[in-house]
């Protein structure tokens, strides 16, 4: 009798725990004749063996588990079983959720998926310690501080890698292309994402994507008025920087793309019902007055970076530049639950306007450009004028010597085109739209 009891209780927490959401449903269906008769028979005798199997875990189980913890692991559980980016957040997860939405948290500075029973790093975050340490996308996280991550959840993972501002940390990962395991060290730290950063490289503005966060479209707004007040030349057009990228708001998504689009639909999210279908359309002024666009993509560009890539490829207002894209073409809802708590649920998938689905198919490039090193040729074997026999001698050289030194600002432009010499992909990008300029303006190569 007693143990009936303890599982109707059981039963009747669990209920009641995912009655909020069940009944914004209903009021969303209310006043329709078609709404379906469902059998609880069958859903009842599983809720009884719930209850069985948690009265035995905590009656028989070699260690002592709280009941919170016992139910807060089967809610993950079935809620990770469904897809890796759905989840359950207890009340201090979701308070981080929400820090990270507005662009500082404390962290490595990665962004991770569960993939084959480990860690993947979908992309590391720019000036953060996981990218000052090495960290690349596609990185597998097999182990951290010596203990293997295989059979935690993805938010068990997370909470080991999270820690105290300054504590280091030890990740083991697996890289394509490395035969051993590399072990990093990695020390904590405040993690502040500034969304978006601007260059200017003489006639080329470039803007740098970091995040989708709460400040993106404003940050973006303020530094394309930063390129056109600073820029000693006219601006020919811009890179726009998506390169692992790991998404974010989809919210800030749409105003991206809106950004660079005068009309037409920016992206459609369809979930399991037609009532749900939702599409977002561009109004009317663009920022950069249509000038030639060029996007960066590679395997960290992922959700809400696809999103951006996917509208302005499809309305052919950039070419998309680089490799394909991570794939993440799904859309997460934040439902909050009793406890403070959340859950993180998968509800629609993301469609471009031309009605392609990004999941698990990513965007291709319009033109494939992979990574490279670039690496400067010793020439200083090369036999020179000053190397053959009675060859004159400047004796004047020393009288238009220039002794001048370097200012912080020739400095810091000297530093940032050194920069841009190793971006291999970059600097493709950046000839890429000289010609297009070149081209639209009808100017002959002289």
């Amino acid at each position: 009798m007693l143990k009936i009891k303890t599982n109707l209780l059981i039963i009747c927490a669990v209920v009641v725990a995912f009655s909020s959401p069940v009944k914004a449903d209903e009021d969303r269906t209310a006043g329709q004749s078609n709404i379906k008769t469902i059998d609880t028979s069958e859903t009842y005798k599983q809720l009884n063996l719930f209850g069985d199997v948690f009265e035995r875990v905590r009656a028989q189980y070699v260690e002592e588990v709280s009941d919170k913890e016992l139910i807060e692991s089967a809610i993950n559980g079935m809620l990770s079983s469904l897809d890796p980016h759905s989840s359950y957040l207890n009340e201090e997860n979701f308070k981080d959720m929400k820090i990270n939405t507005k662009g500082e948290f404390g962290g490595l500075g990665i962004e991770v998926t569960m993939e084959s029973g480990v860690v993947k790093v979908v992309s590391p975050i720019d000036d953060t310690p996981a990218f000052r340490a090495g960290v690349q996308a596609g990185d597998y996280i097999t182990h951290i501080d010596g203990e293997p991550v295989m059979g935690l959840t993805l938010s068990e993972a997370v909470d080991l890698m999270r820690g105290k501002v300054g504590e280091p940390i030890e990740i083991t990962i697996r890289r394509e292309g490395e035969p051993e395991a590399l072990k990093i060290k990695i020390i904590r730290d405040i993690i502040k994402i500034r969304a978006v950063r601007h260059e200017v490289y003489n006639d080329i503005g470039y803007l740098r994507i970091t995040q989708f966060n709460q400040n993106t479209y404003s940050n973006l707004k303020k530094s394309i008025k930063k390129i056109n007040e600073t820029a000693k030349e006219d601006i020919k057009g811009y890179v726009i920087d998506l390169r692992n990228n790991p998404g974010g708001l989809l919210t800030q998504a749409i105003k991206v793309s809106d950004a660079f689009l005068d009309k037409g639909e920016i992206v459609s999210t369809r979930g399991r019902n037609k009532k749900d279908t939702r599409r977002d359309n561009a109004t009317k002024g663009d920022l950069t007055n249509g000038l030639p666009l060029v996007v960066l993509v590679n395997g960290g560009s992922a959700s809400a970076s696809e999103i951006v890539a996917g509208a302005l490829q499809d309305h052919r207002r950039a070419i998309i530049m680089g490799t394909k894209t991570f794939g993440k073409g799904s859309v997460q809802t934040i439902i909050p639950v009793p406890g403070n708590g959340a859950i993180r649920l998968t509800t629609a998938r993301y469609y471009t306007p031309s009605g392609r689905s990004i999941q698990a198919k990513g965007i291709e490039p319009d033109i494939v450009v992979e990574p490279v090193k670039i690496e400067h040729i010793d020439v200083s074997g090369r036999t020179r004028e000053s190397d053959l026999r009675g060859a004159l001698d400047n004796n004047k050289k020393n009288m238009f010597k220039d002794d001048k030194k370097e200012t912080k600002e020739e400095k810091k432009e000297r530093e940032k085109m050194e920069k841009l010499e190793k971006d291999y992909q970059l600097l493709r990008a950046i000839d890429l739209i000289r010609g297009l300029s070149l081209y639209n303006s009808g100017e002959s190569v002289k």
